[in-house]
C-alpha cells in the first residue's frame, strides 16, 4: 500500500468542514473505543484538521501536517504506525512467527501459516474485514497494520492462503513521512 509512498503521491489536501470533522472523530470514537480518553488531545476542535486525498483512493488525516490515520474509499480509518507505538493497545492485535519478520517488513501480505505456527498468536474475537495490529514473536511494538481478509476461526481452520492484507509496514513511505510538508 505504502511501499513507494512520498510526497508526490498526495494529489490535494483540503481542510474540512466542521461537520465532516464531527464525521471523521465519531467513526474514529466508534471503530477504537481504547482511544477515547485521549481522542481530544489527538484531534482537537479548534485545530484545523485536514483531509490530504492520494493516489489510489487513499485518504489521509493529518493535525499540524502529521498523518495519525488513514483510510482506503469509505473504509475503516485505521491508525499510523507511530501513532499505534503511542497507545498500543487500541486495536486487536495478532502475531506472527519469528520466520515471517523478514517478509512483512518488505510489504509482503500476512499468510495464514505465519498466524497459526507456534510463534505466532490469533485472538478469536477478530473477525473478518477488521483492521488489526501484527506483532512480532518476541518483540514489543506492532511492525504492521493490517486488515483481515478472513475471520481468524477461518484462519486457524483453512490455514492456507492470504489471511491479513499489510496496509502500512514499517519503514514503509508512510512511515518515512513524519510531517507533510
Amino acid at each position: 500500500m505504502f511501499k513507494k509512498f512520498s510526497y508526490e503521491d498526495v494529489s490535494a489536501q483540503n481542510q474540512v468542514k466542521a461537520s465532516v470533522q464531527r464525521k471523521i472523530r465519531q467513526s474514529i470514537a466508534e471503530e477504537y473505543p481504547g482511544l477515547e480518553p485521549v481522542l481530544e488531545d489527538l484531534l482537537p476542535k479548534k485545530s484545523p484538521l485536514i483531509v490530504a486525498k492520494c493516489q489510489n483512493h487513499l485518504n489521509l488525516v493529518l493535525v499540524n501536517n502529521v498523518p495519525l490515520f488513514f483510510n482506503i474509499r469509505d473504509g475503516p480509518y485505521m491508525p499510523t504506525l507511530r501513532l499505534l507505538h503511542q497507545y498500543p493497545n487500541i486495536m486487536k492485535k495478532l502475531q506472527v512467527d519469528r520466520g515471517a519478520i523478514k517478509f512483512v517488513l518488505a510489504g509482503a501480505n500476512i499468510m495464514c501459516p505465519g498466524l497459526t505456527s507456534p510463534g505466532g498468536a490469533l485472538d478469536d474475537k477478530v473477525e473478518s474485514e477488521t483492521p488489526v495490529a501484527i506483532m512480532a514473536e518476541g518483540k514489543q511494538h506492532a511492525l504492521a497494520i493490517g486488515f483481515t481478509k478472513m475471520s481468524a476461526k477461518d484462519i486457524r481452520a483453512v490455514n492456507k492462503g492470504i489471511g491479513v492484507d499489510n496496509m502500512h509496514y514499517l519503514n514503509d513511505g508512510l512511515w518515512k513521512m513524519e510531517r507533510l510538508v
